[in-house]
């Protein structure tokens, strides 16, 4: 083959390797910024010093698969063989539920990825999937014809509300979803190259830089009087998870990677928990959870800052369930009765262990044992007590469904709630236990 035919060939990975060059100079350059614009000690500096006495625990990479991990990730690939609209290649956002998010079709590209790595599906069958995908956002309305909606109709491709019904306009849309499917395009790019040209057809109809100002993520939102209201977006946590992301392709998101300038500490179990200065939702207080810390680690590999980070959330979870004997993983999670949705806290509304609803309520008696956390913390650290949270979570696999998302702690009862997000973490972590970081494309 001629070098002209493997340049064409390798194309792909060239553009990656150089957006991730990028990235990496921009991250360095958020560093220098930084040191350049405070003159004197911040707060955030201040508190930053606390991690340096977390030892970060090393990863547990095996390089291998058991016939366990075999077995709980075809449980978890059930999920997507139920619920993939043929027509559309988009994913329920909960079993038998036609809505999405570019969260969670994020989530999707993340599973399939992961799946055809542990081989559980084909090649081809992982290109198929992901390009009728590709194919249905390429060509899907757009909010103002700016950015994708806040949510979709599966079946259709159409713009919903929350609760799935159409709505011309739209909702406004999140910049962190946003930056989720971004992350999760970069990762379809270095697994599949010959996918590149359908990921640049949609990268190009989005107007990415009408969620990014100044280095900081901005969501959309409507006002009640239907005008476009511009909020920043993020909280330490995510919004550092989706500004790699961005970073993959090139965009500046210097303030949204940093995390000292809204950082303070809070102690739980004797250790420094990271936590935002700024409201959630302009309401209560924001809350610190496990979800962005291990979809850092699975995806991207950690960075010095994200693993000490990680490492303290982890260690506080341990810490609760050595002082009471109650299991603990918790994170944001579906339950199977109203409100339908929760954030499982390390530290949220003010407290330690807060369970808060979408609109800031305390909801205590929902808190999860979660799957999903449960197996993203085995992969990653593999600890004895990682191993004896997915001996807790594992029995509920149901092979014609997936898996659930937990044990509500009050009682020990299953939450019977399946999600596209819970099975993708599956098997995002066991593919990580395998063959490490998503974003290698060389497997």
């Amino acid at each position: 083959m001629s070098f002209k035919s493997n340049l064409i060939k390798a194309r792909s990975h060239i553009i990656f390797l150089v957006a991730l060059g990028c990235g990496l100079a921009l991250v360095t350059a958020i560093d220098k910024r930084g040191s350049a614009a405070n003159t004197a000690p911040t707060t955030g500096g201040a508190e930053m010093t606390q991690f340096e006495t977390i030892s970060p625990l090393p990863l547990a990479i095996t390089g291998s698969s058991s016939e366990a991990d075999l077995s709980n990730a075809a449980i978890a690939w059930r999920y997507f063989e139920n619920n993939t609209d043929p027509t559309t290649g988009l994913v329920n956002s909960a079993h038998n539920y036609p809505s999405t998010t570019m969260w969670e079709t994020g989530s999707y590209f993340v599973a399939t990825i992961s799946a055809e790595r542990l081989g559980l599906i084909s090649e081809t069958e992982a290109i198929s999937r992901i390009g009728t995908a590709l194919d249905t956002l390429s060509t899907m309305r757009l909010f103002d014809g700016i950015l994708p909606n806040k949510a979709y109709n599966v079946r259709t491709g159409e713009l919903v509300n929350y609760a799935n019904e159409p709505v011309e306009r739209g909702l406004g849309w999140s910049a962190l979803d946003i930056a989720r499917m971004v992350g999760a395009l970069a990762h379809v790019e270095a697994n599949y190259p010959e996918l590149a040209p359908k990921t640049t057809a949609v990268l190009n109809r989005w107007d990415l830089g009408q969620m990014i100002e100044d280095g900081a993520l901005i969501g959309g939102n409507l006002t009640p009087e239907g005008a476009l209201r511009r909020d920043q977006e993020g909280r330490v946590g995510y919004e550092q998870y989706a500004a790699k992301a961005m970073m993959l392709f090139g965009f500046d998101t210097y303030r949204a990677y940093d995390a000292q300038s809204h950082l303070m500490v809070r102690e739980v179990e004797g250790l420094p928990i990271p936590v935002d200065t700024r409201l959630h939702r302009n309401i209560t207080p924001a809350f610190t959870v496990s979800e962005p810390y291990v979809f850092d680690g699975l995806e991207f590999g950690f960075d010095a800052r994200s693993l000490r980070f990680a490492t303290a959330i982890y260690q506080a979870q341990e810490a609760r369930y050595r002082e009471t004997g109650t299991l603990t993983a918790v994170s944001e999670s579906h339950i199977d009765v109203a409100p339908y949705f929760i954030y499982s806290s390390i530290w949220g509304g003010g407290a330690p262990w807060a369970v808060m609803t979408f609109s800031g309520d305390r909801l205590d008696s929902r808190r999860t044992v979660t799957t999903k956390i449960s197996f993203a913390w085995d992969a990653l650290f593999g600890t004895d007590y990682t191993r004896t949270l997915v001996e807790a979570v594992a029995p509920l696999g149901d092979p014609e469904k997936g898996f659930p998302e937990g044990i509500y702690e009050i009682d020990g009862t299953t939450n019977g709630s399946f999600t596209v997000n819970t099975n993708a973490v599956v098997l995002a972590a066991l593919a990580f236990r395998a063959h490490g970081p998503l974003i290698r494309g060389d497997q």
